[in-house]
């Protein structure tokens, strides 16, 4: 396909009613009419909080430039320092890839024309939740495929509007202010003259430095909370083994996912990538983060409370050595709390708030938040945006609540979790949520509101309509936690 940047994607004719139709401006910052940076929106970060943000700031400003500390590969996926979660496995929930469409139409399609792979959860599964094996019920779609094939084809697609520019190896150190430091109207960069905006928006995920440069502006830290299961991740590489015709690994299935649970908090998942390989990646808590050396890797995952991820990758061919991650805290940085807020910024994604990623919503919350964005901004011209800086960070913020209340009150269970005790609410909820995921192991009249809430397509309080509460509480006999056969019934050969 295509890649110049006069090139438009699918369903982008909307340029010619929205600002900035002309043609981009050269290559290099600073460039274009307007040295005072007053049509210009900088966004800093090229992932996919970055670039869904860009994408909506090209319908309001005539110019956006994104910039990004890493070299960013021209020709084709390819590993970024700056994103070293990379290599493991990713996940896009149906409201992500909703949200994506909607920005960037054709946008699944491309990625699934590079190999990305659209799956039915948990129906292409073999998933046992804490409580059960799932069955073949009703879920919800998820998009896999590894962060490098996502982050190239969504820059591909964003390059082709004309009113964005996306620039690699551009360090940004700083922000701009005007003299009274109430409005910041620009950054600075590393060997490089400053660059002037009407908007900045910081999206350079968990390094984010915007806490130590609004500090040199004068403003205060802000109120951060913060919990911490201590989950270790592990992935690995592998070549499928060709598939068993019969016995209790018969691949009747596309992915796997073990999850652990307090007392056994070892875990596992398989997805296909783009190349037609496995991606596994086994996480663990506290004492039981998996090793990233040989033989543990695979004697890690036969300790799993399923054999089934072992017997899958057994004979499988390793294509790369075990790598692992550490960083997996949840952290909310509440800009959105502060007394003072300077015109002219925004900080979204994971750079305002991150979760444990094992739940796989940081993707579909920043396509949530770009969303935000866009309905925040809608008939607001370019010239009082910055004014309302301090209410579009709270209309973003709002993007992570659901994926914020979903991870901690999980990894709360367990109770080596840092962070503030749970609350008398916390504690009903998960005792009610090990409840709906008793019944949604089996029951699609509790899968559907389940699957929906995990993947963000719907809100909390789905969960707690009438008949799905009385659907879920008629099946209090069901054990929360029990013995689960090592597979499941409806896969086995």
């Amino acid at each position: 396909m295509d890649d110049t940047p006069d090139n438009h994607p699918a369903g982008s004719d909307d340029a010619h009613t929205r600002p900035g139709t002309g043609p981009r401006p050269p290559d290099g910052e600073g460039s274009g009419p307007d040295d005072e940076g007053h049509d210009h929106a900088v966004v800093l970060g090229a992932g996919p909080a970055g670039l869904l943000t860009a994408r909506v700031l090209a319908g309001y400003f005539p110019r956006v430039t994104v910039l990004e500390r890493d070299g960013l590969p021209d020709d084709g996926p390819g590993f970024r320092p700056g994103v070293p979660q990379s290599r493991h496995v990713h996940v896009l929930w149906s409201r992500g890839i909703e949200v994506m469409e909607r920005l960037l139409p054709g946008i699944t399609a491309e990625l699934t024309g590079a190999g990305a792979v659209l799956l039915e959860s948990p129906r292409d599964f073999l998933w046992l939740s804490p409580a059960d094996w799932f069955q073949p019920v009703p879920g919800a779609r998820m998009l896999v495929g590894s962060r490098q094939l996502l982050d190239w084809t969504l820059r591909r697609a964003v390059r082709r509007d004309r009113r964005i520019e996306v620039l690699g190896g551009r360090a940004v150190t700083g922000l701009v202010a005007g003299p009274d430091r109430r409005a910041v109207t620009g950054v600075t960069l590393r060997d490089r003259a400053p660059l002037a905006a009407r908007l900045v928006v910081d999206a350079t995920g968990r390094t984010s430095k915007a806490p130590a440069w609004l500090a040199a502006l004068g403003y205060p830290a802000p109120e951060v909370t913060r919990y911490d299961s201590h989950l270790g991740y592990a992935s690995r590489a592998y070549a499928p083994p060709e598939a068993p015709q019969a016995g209790p690994v018969a691949r009747r299935w596309r992915g796997m996912y073990v999850q652990g649970r307090p007392e056994s908090p070892r875990g596992g998942v398989l997805v296909p990538q783009e190349d037609g390989s496995w991606l596994v990646t086994l996480l663990g808590n506290g004492e039981h983060v998996p090793p990233t050396r040989d033989p543990e890797f695979l004697e890690f995952a036969r300790s799993l409370r399923s054999p089934a991820l072992y017997e899958a990758i057994r004979d499988a061919e390793p294509l790369s050595e075990p790598t692992g991650f550490r960083a997996t805290a949840n952290e909310w940085r509440h800009y959105e709390r502060m007394d003072r807020w300077p015109e002219g910024l925004l900080v979204v994604g994971d750079a305002a708030c991150r979760f444990n990623p094992v739940y796989g919503h940081g993707m579909s919350v920043a396509a949530g938040a770009a969303h935000a964005l866009d309905s925040a901004l809608a008939g607001l011209p370019a010239h009082r945006v910055p004014a309302e800086a301090r209410a579009l960070q709270r209309r973003t913020a709002e993007a992570a609540a659901v994926a914020w209340q979903i991870a901690t009150s999980e990894d709360l269970r367990y109770p080596w979790t840092e962070g503030p005790p749970p609350d008398r609410a916390t504690r009903v909820l998960q005792r009610y949520m090990s409840r709906v995921m008793a019944g949604a192991n089996t029951d699609p009249a509790i899968s559907g509101p389940f699957f929906g809430v995990l993947s963000l397509s719907a809100p909390p309080n789905t969960l707690l309509a009438p008949g799905t509460v009385l659907r879920v509480l008629s099946k209090w006999r069901l054990p929360t936690a029990p013995d689960a056969p090592p597979y499941p019934p409806h896969h086995a050969g």
